[in-house]
């Protein structure tokens, strides 16, 4: 089996779990394999959010729908619907989806600059 495979694999395995962080806040993680499309080339329809303890989203990876470019109207419109949401009023951004395992390294590092900022924060 083959790195990608295994990362995919990995992501799969990732449905339906969710990662409780002190405060309440919770990682939510929904991953199902699909047919390949120009909208899910990499063959898999994924939500991965992070949210604060009284459930809002404050972040999320997903290809649930396009989002548009930002910057120049020269940009061609992407085929791919994977974006992600920097913070909870964020309505997406393209995301670059790479492999499985870059978007579950992804999330997680945004995760650790969320739980930093809430941390100076407070």
């Amino acid at each position: 089996m083959s790195d990608a495979d295994r990362s995919l694999a990995y992501l799969l395995d990732l449905d339906g779990e969710e990662i409780v962080y002190d405060g309440g806040y919770v990682a939510k993680f929904k991953v199902k394999q699909v047919e390949v499309s120009a909208e899910k080339p990499h063959g898999i329809s994924y939500s991965l959010t992070f949210h604060a303890a009284d459930g809002r989203r404050l972040m999320g990876y997903d290809n649930a729908h396009g989002v548009p470019h930002r910057g120049s109207k020269f940009i061609g419109r992407q085929a791919a619907f994977d974006h992600w949401h920097r913070d909870e009023t964020d309505e997406g951004r393209p995301y670059p989806f790479v492999t499985a395992e870059k978007l579950v390294s992804d999330f997680f590092n945004e995760i650790e600059r969320i739980l930093k900022e809430q941390a100076d924060e407070g």
